[in-house]
């Protein structure tokens, strides 16, 4: 009776592990950016840590850039993008009301990050900080260029 009910107990555990092998896991961080509302880029998870190249030129001038950032699938609060040069320095923030929406983008004007390449930056770093990331992340590094625009990832 013993080893009957030991075998059962072993294929329940069995079981069991095999199911919550299957079980979505909650949350996850991630970030997308748009251009024009068109998707350029999408991270989520360990991949946010490798830092894209966005490449922006003249003929975007006219363009919205939109960053949508997700913490375990909620919207940060205290939200701000900033723009930084090599040495780190701060050239320019922008800060977001709170929201209680999934689709509340962060949208600034291209034509602001281009006049920041009269600052002779070679390439400029956008990043994301909120309360909920108040160290901030750097989600791209943005350059300038004469051809159309891209996304090296």
């Amino acid at each position: 009776m013993r080893k009957i009910l030991k075998s059962n107990m072993i294929f329940l555990g069995l079981c069991v592990a095999m199911l919550s092998a299957y079980t979505p896991m909650p949350g996850g961080e991630g970030f997308e950016i748009y251009l024009n509302n068109k998707l350029v880029l999408q991270k989520y998870n360990s991949d946010i840590k490798q830092v894209a190249t966005l490449q922006l030129d003249r003929r975007n001038a006219n363009d919205q850039l939109s960053v949508k950032y997700h913490h375990c699938g909620k919207i940060g609060k205290d939200r701000v993008i900033t723009v930084k040069d090599e040495k780190n320095k701060i050239l320019r923030q922008w800060h977001f009301a709170d929201v209680n929406t999934v689709q509340g983008a962060m949208t600034c004007n291209v034509k602001e990050i281009l006049s920041l390449e009269k600052l002779k930056a070679n390439e400029l770093k956008l990043y994301y900080a909120s309360s909920e990331l108040p160290a901030g992340r750097q989600l791209v590094t943005i350059i300038f260029s004469d051809k159309a625009s891209y996304v090296s990832r």
